[in-house]
């Protein structure tokens, strides 16, 4: 790709628009990078930028910025359908996603992770099963480390592993993955698609330009994946269940059984029906242990040991915001599931106990619906709290289904679960919703919700001293 005196348009400045506005610059591009925020909002990003000698628009994005690009670069939490781009893009002036960007120069075979739920828990796991047998693996993407860092810092790795969102999804091109893994489609991101199918048709991108030597490790439980998987040309692993003459893992109990009738790796094979002792897994649920499959297919057909895929599920604790035990407070648990941003979230980690539940919901509605956790509420939540913009739709979806209060702070939520709960019930904070109408993402939802814990925790060690 040829970077050289054009003029790059970069839209949000986020981690991701900075890394890629760094890279454009040092390629000899003439970069705009264009934000609807203002200074305050962007801080320091915007002096990092001025500095180099790159040029920001602030406030708004100008069409004539747009119309005037030779590329248009969109960062993920953008969407490629705004005016001034759509606009651009009627031109015939280039749109892609900083993914199509950085896998432009990615010599090293790259492993994409995506579905609507378990994407980074699955990418961790296997960039770490990798490490664990030897092998040299860079872990980004959507998890954290745009990919565009690991190409400007001329990283070397033996394999990228790179978690993939919808939103990059919708802006590639040529991206093409050497394993590709689609772990669920369940609806989310209503808000920003049109209806279901289309966000589900964003999904299946992550196939668009695999060829027949490539592999795809798929959900064989998903049948909204089954039934779209026809177009798909490459070479196919299923998990955690298989039809007749299907390849993949299955679950027996505490063991994950790899039937792969001596698939070849690309270095030696795989004897047939080989196992995996989950027993000593820390993950809690069912969803991640499917997520173990996944990973443990990608992992040995990337080149891993049998040794270093188990080490890995017998010691990988797990993430921050995803079912994270945070404290026991009067014998009661507290757990931070803030990344539970959809319905299909929130349904998974309520599965995961057998004890009472007091569930805190709410935040900014992405358009689902929530009237599909009526049974799961009724037979797991003792309470229902609900807080932020959605919280009106929460209670009326769902408030016959169980005692429901409102809180007005997640503070309130948490002292009011904890004047309610009794020893041995589970509080647990899993949303169902995106955290943009109090919070800047999950992560600043999760540590709020951390900190009102352990502010309780305090006051109650106190009292028992």
């Amino acid at each position: 790709m040829e970077l050289a005196n054009k003029n790059i348009v970069i839209v949000g400045l986020g981690r991701t628009g900075l890394a890629a506005a760094r890279f454009l610059h040092h390629r000899g591009a003439r970069v705009l990078v264009t934000d609807r925020a203002g200074e305050k909002e962007l801080g320091d990003a915007v002096a990092a930028l001025r500095q180099l000698g790159v040029r920001v628009e602030m406030g708004s994005h100008h069409t004539a910025s747009f119309q005037k690009a030779d590329l248009i670069m969109v960062s993920p939490g953008v969407a490629h359908t705004i005016e001034p781009i759509a606009q651009a893009n009627a031109r015939g002036i280039p749109v892609v996603g900083e993914v199509e960007l950085a896998s432009a120069f990615i010599k090293e075979p790259i492993i994409a992770v995506t579905g609507t739920n378990g994407k980074t828990t699955t990418t961790a796991l296997l960039g770490q099963m990798l490490k664990n047998s030897g092998i040299k693996a860079f872990v980004g993407g959507n998890i954290g480390n745009p990919l565009i860092e690991y190409v400007s810092k001329e990283q070397k790795a033996q394999i990228v592993v790179a978690e993939i969102s919808s939103f990059q999804l919708d802006t590639i091109v040529t991206f093409r993955p050497k394993v590709s893994v689609l772990l669920n489609i369940t609806a989310d991101h209503l808000d920003r698609y049109p209806d279901f199918e289309a966000y589900a048709d964003s999904k299946m991108r992550i196939f668009k330009n695999q060829q027949a030597e490539d592999l795809a490790i798929l959900n064989g439980l998903d049948q909204l994946i089954r039934t779209k998987i026809k177009h798909v040309r490459c070479r196919r692993l299923f998990f955690p269940c298989l039809e007749a003459g299907e390849q993949g893992a299955i679950l027996n109990g505490k063991k994950i059984i790899l039937n792969l009738n001596e698939f070849e790796k690309t270095d030696s094979k795989i004897q047939n029906r080989l196992s995996l002792d989950i027993s000593k897994m820390h993950l809690r649920g069912r969803h991640n242990i499917e997520n173990a499959c996944a990973a443990s297919l990608a992992a040995l057909a990337s080149g891993a040991t049998l040794e270093g895929i188990q080490k890995t599920l017998d010691h990988f604790k797990g993430l921050a915001h995803r079912l994270e035990l945070v404290a026991t407070i009067n014998a009661a648990q507290y757990y931070n599931d803030s990344k539970a941003t959809n319905v299909d979230g929130v349904l998974r980690a309520l599965e995961c106990f057998s004890q009472p539940i007091l569930l805190l919901m709410g935040g900014r509605d992405k358009g689902g619906n929530f009237k599909v956790l009526q049974d799961s509420i009724r037979k797991h939540a003792k309470e229902l709290i609900v807080m932020g913009e959605a919280a009106e739709s929460i209670r009326s979806a769902l408030g016959q289904q169980t005692l429901t209060k409102v809180a007005s702070s997640m503070q309130e939520a948490v002292t009011t679960a904890f004047q309610d709960a009794d020893p041995q019930d589970v509080v647990l904070l899993s949303p169902g919703c995106a955290s943009f109408d109090w919070y800047a993402n999950y992560a600043e939802r999760g540590d709020d919700f951390r900190r009102a814990v352990e502010k309780i925790k305090k006051k109650a060690d106190e009292k028992t001293q």
